[in-house]
């Protein structure tokens, strides 16, 4: 292989390489606060390419594409707090709820959206550092959460789901809250 192969060769990797890092960070950042399913999608898409990449069955630009491609989905993700008009913190929440379809169905975005804020006001207020490992802390948090589901007509079948996703949620968020 000559120099000038060699060398495009090693820049594609490092492309390859570069690329893959920062995707590992963003998905790291994205899952500190979302429990939903896309951080990890994301995480698998990327890993499935990385993987193809290493056991050469795709070649470097092909991975480059690739790995931009899965940038983007992530940034429409991210774009999608902006068109619901949420803060990062009650797409977490919107999306917990969202996990439900007769949920989305019944109540709609815009009773979605208003249940997301009131559980961020709500919980972030009542957040203590050590709210996960009491047991009494926990009840409160369930009992707020039920109240929030019961207000707003969230159907009573879905409310016990409903209730660990939000809590699921709330642990992965409040660890920043409490600090």
């Amino acid at each position: 292989m000559s120099f000038w192969r060699k060398s495009a060769f090693a820049q594609r990797n490092l492309a390859v390489e570069l690329l893959q890092k920062l995707l590992n960070n963003e998905l790291k950042i994205r899952s500190k606060k979302i429990s939903s399913s896309s951080p990890v999608h994301f995480a698998e898409m990327l890993e499935g390419t990385i993987r193809k990449y290493q056991n050469r069955t795709i070649e470097a630009a092909q991975v480059i594409a690739e790995l931009i491609e899965l940038a983007k989905q992530m940034r429409e993700g991210q774009k999608r707090g902006d068109k619901l008009g949420l803060t990062d913190d009650e797409v977490a929440f919107y999306d917990a709820l969202e996990v439900n379809d007769s949920a989305v169905k019944v109540l709609g975005e815009p009773a979605l959206k208003n249940i997301a804020r009131e559980l961020v006001s709500h919980v972030r207020k009542s957040v203590t550092i050590d709210w996960t490992l009491r047991e009494s802390a926990r009840r409160k948090f369930r009992v707020l959460v039920r109240r929030i589901l019961r207000k707003y007509g969230y159907p009573p079948d879905k409310q016990e789901k409903a209730t660990q996703t939000v809590l699921e949620q709330a642990k992965l968020l409040c660890a920043e809250w409490a600090e």
